[in-house]
């Protein structure tokens, strides 16, 4: 079976004790997880926010270890897992290079015969004898993955940390991932909350939730069942009431709705975003800023909205407290979308929920041509001046 399987997790249970006020309880990240990873292929992992998909790929990376279970893995493995890790902040990029190829058994002159390939694709050769401590995160994700992509481990374990780069870089790392197994005939096992990315990668898609296995098959599948679900919840939970979040802690959004629920959203036509929000360790928050992410229903990226991005500052603010995000015309055309919130504090993020808000838009006149956008085509109107022939 092993020469089958890259990747072979039976009965595999990860418990970790959390101290609350003196109170002691047990927590298990993953209940009972058996799976096997075919060699060759590129295995998809969803589920929403504590569900286990990272604690399931530090396992598999050997950065932790199982509370009970065995995980059986064929050849060596590289890693690209949250921002942070798999480097040594103090040396520079070179050596974070030869170092990590050390690490995955190869001699010096195997990781020479890589280092262009791997400068190149990261494009950060300008920064490569800086150390990465120094890096921005989009710089250090892309020298990131392309060691782990260009030093040909047998297993590749990705985490959601391509959402840090451009998407020019995103598309280079899918498609990479996708010539090392289609290519190469190594293992790809890739975490992503990106559904069109998923579906676009992977051969087969594993859901979790709670540390568990709700469903397997293929990536169509899942991700349609996966989305439908996050989709009720979003519908029957208020935002405030969820407890699938991430970030620090200490504040959260706690309200989240269109103004004006009875009336339709509409292309071009006004709307307004009411949000409402409280910190519980502070009296006045220095600078808050909310970033929206909007989606499409297959769960593709389209926009973001963002006060502090829109130069609209919220400095010395109440605690708690309620902002609007106000359109003059909205500009998004027909579909179903979905809001995914985030909240920063001082720059750091407390709080943020997937797929904490969907709806729904119909066909409006935006441009005020007499002209309305495509059915069912969700996406983003821009504003736009054109001139020609003699004015030019």
């Amino acid at each position: 079976m092993i020469e089958e399987f890259g990747i072979h997790i039976k009965d595999l249970v990860k418990e970790y004790e959390i101290n609350k006020g003196g109170n002691k309880r047990k927590f298990k990240a993953l209940q009972g997880v058996s799976y096997s990873v075919k060699r060759g292929k590129i295995t998809g992992i969803i589920g929403s926010n504590g569900s286990g998909k990272s604690t399931l790929l530090k396992i598999l990376s050997r950065i932790t270890y199982p509370t009970s279970g065995s995980v059986e893995i064929t050849g060596n493995v590289a890693s690209l897992l949250e921002v942070g890790t798999g480097f040594h902040p103090e040396l520079s990029g070179r050596q974070n290079i030869f170092l990590n190829g050390s690490i995955l058994g190869m001699s010096r002159s195997e990781i020479k015969a890589k280092f262009d390939d791997i400068i190149n694709f990261s494009g950060v050769a300008d920064f490569i004898d800086t150390p990465v401590k120094h890096y921005s995160s989009g710089m250090y994700v892309r020298l990131a993955f392309s060691v782990a992509a260009n030093l040909t481990p047998d297993i590749l374990l990705v985490d959601e940390v391509l959402a840090v780069g451009d998407a020019t870089f995103q598309q280079k790392c899918l498609e990479k991932m996708n010539d090392a197994s289609t290519k190469d005939h190594r293992t790809v096992v890739f975490v992503s909350h990106n559904m069109s990315a998923v579906r676009q990668l992977c051969d087969e898609v594993i859901w979790l939730k709670e540390g568990q296995i709700v469903q397997v098959g293929s990536p169509d599948e899942i991700t349609a069942a996966y989305l439908q679900s996050m989709d009720i919840l979003s519908k029957e939970l208020p935002i405030g009431l969820r407890t699938d979040r991430k970030g620090v802690g200490g504040a959260k959004i706690t309200k989240l709705q269109w103004k004006n629920q009875e009336e339709l959203l509409q292309s071009g036509k006004p709307a307004a975003l009411e949000i409402e929000y409280e910190a519980t360790e502070m009296q006045e928050i220095a600078n808050l800023n909310f970033r929206l992410n909007i989606f499409n229903e297959n769960g593709e990226y389209l926009t973001s909205l963002s006060n502090q991005m829109a130069n609209f500052p919220f400095q010395q603010v109440a605690a708690k407290g309620r902002s609007v995000c106000r359109f003059d015309r909205l500009p998004l055309a027909e579909g179903s979308y979905y809001i995914t919130t985030n909240l920063f504090i001082n720059g750091i993020k407390c709080d943020r929920v997937e797929r904490a808000l969907s709806f729904k838009v119909i066909q409006g006149d935006y441009y005020g041509a007499g002209l309305t956008s495509f059915r069912d085509s969700p996406g983003v109107f821009i504003d736009q001046d054109w001139i020609y022939g003699k004015e030019l």
